[in-house]
C-alpha cells in the first residue's frame, strides 16, 4: 500500500495511535495521567494493568464484545477507554451494557455467598471524537461526568459506575488558553497530526514522552503501514459522515419549512415535530436508495430506531 503525505507526529484518534499511546504497558504511564486528569482529583491511580480486550457473550445469542482498551487499577477498579466517530441513536445503551459486562464478570462461578456482591469500581470513558453528545441539544460542554444520583435532589445514589464522555469537537481552546493538564490532554488528543513540535505551553516530561512517542518517522515500516491503514479508515468514517451530515441537514432544512407551513393551520410546535420526522424519513429513503448501508446503520445515522427505519422501507417498496 502506498504511503500517505504525513505530518510529523501521527493522529492519536485512529485505532492505530490511540492503541500505540495508550495501549501498552511500556507507555502505561501515559495512559495513567490522562485518566488521573480526567478524574480531577477525585481519585489517584497508582498502577494499573491492562487486561484481555475481548468479553465473550454469555449465550450463543449474545455475540464477542472488543472493547477498544480495558484495564484495571492497582486497587481493583477496572476501566473501559473506547474511541467512538459516528454518532449512534444507541450510545448509552451500548456503554451501559459495556459496564455491566465488567460488573458481571466479577461474580466468582461458586460460593456467592462469601463474595456477597463486593463489586469493584467500575469507569467507562468515552472519547468521542467528531460528533456530539446524543440529546445534548444546545450544551456545549467538552467533558461529561456521570454517576447515579437522586432524581429529586442531586445527592450521589451510587459512586461506584461512573461514565466520562469528552466531546473532542466542543474543545477549542487554543494552546494559550490550556490552563491544566486536562486542557492540555484534550487539546494534544485533536490537535497532535497538525502539529509542528512541543510548545511551551505543552512543556512537561508525560507530554515530551508523548511527543516523542508519537513521531511518523520513528515508527518502523510495519508499524506505518499499520497507521497508514488506520488514518485511511477514519478519513473514510469522516467522509461518510460528513456527506450524511449534510444530506441530513438539507432534509430538515426542507422538511421544517414544509413543517412550518403546516404549523400555521395546526400549531408552530407540531407542525415542526412533523417537519423532523418527515425530515428523518427522507433521509432514510436516500440512505436506503444508496445499497451501502444496514438497516442498524441508517437508524445510527438518522437517529432513529430499527422499527421506523423499516416503516420507511416498506413504505418506499409500496411506493408510499
Amino acid at each position: 500500500m502506498s504511503e500517505l503525505k504525513q505530518s510529523k507526529y501521527i493522529d492519536i484518534t485512529t485505532d492505530y495511535g490511540f492503541k500505540k499511546v495508550f495501549g501498552s504497558d511500556t507507555n502505561k504511564d501515559l495512559l495513567i495521567a490522562f485518566l488521573n486528569e480526567l478524574f480531577r482529583g477525585r481519585k489517584v491511580i497508582a498502577d494499573l494493568y491492562y487486561n484481555k480486550n475481548e468479553h465473550v457473550g454469555d449465550t450463543e445469542d449474545i455475540g464477542t464484545v472488543i472493547f477498544d482498551l480495558t484495564c484495571t487499577a492497582d486497587n481493583g477498579e477496572r476501566f473501559i477507554i473506547e474511541v467512538q466517530r459516528t454518532s449512534q441513536v444507541n450510545l448509552k445503551k451500548r456503554m451501559l451494557y459495556y459496564s455491566s459486562k465488567l460488573i458481571a464478570d466479577q461474580a466468582p462461578k461458586g460460593n456467592r455467598r462469601a463474595w456477597n456482591y463486593e463489586i469493584s469500581e467500575v469507569y467507562i470513558i468515552v472519547l468521542m471524537d467528531g460528533f456530539a453528545m446524543p440529546d445534548a441539544g444546545e450544551e456545549k460542554c467538552f467533558l461529561h461526568d456521570i454517576c447515579l444520583c437522586y432524581r429529586d435532589h442531586g445527592k450521589i445514589f451510587y459512586d461506584d459506575l461512573g461514565f466520562i464522555y469528552i466531546e473532542l469537537v466542543n474543545f477549542v481552546k487554543a494552546e494559550a488558553e490550556l490552563v491544566n493538564d486536562l486542557d492540555r490532554w484534550l487539546y494534544v488528543l485533536k490537535n497532535m497530526s497538525s502539529l509542528n513540535g512541543l510548545s511551551t505551553y505543552l512543556r512537561k516530561p508525560i507530554f515530551e514522552k508523548l511527543f516523542r512517542l508519537a513521531e511518523y518517522s520513528k515508527l518502523k515500516p510495519e508499524e506505518r503501514e499499520m497507521y497508514n491503514v488506520s488514518l485511511r479508515n477514519k478519513w473514510d468514517a469522516e467522509s461518510i459522515r460528513s456527506s450524511q451530515e449534510e444530506l441530513l441537514k438539507r432534509a430538515r432544512e426542507k422538511a421544517m419549512a414544509e413543517g412550518r407551513a403546516e404549523g400555521r393551520e395546526e400549531g408552530i410546535a407540531e407542525g415542526e415535530a412533523k417537519g423532523k420526522a418527515a425530515g428523518k424519513a427522507e433521509v432514510i429513503k436516500n440512505l436506503l436508495s444508496l445499497n451501502k448501508f444496514s438497516i442498524s446503520e441508517i437508524a445510527e445515522v438518522a437517529d432513529v430506531t430499527i422499527e421506523f427505519v423499516k416503516q420507511i422501507e416498506s413504505e418506499k417498496a409500496t411506493g408510499k
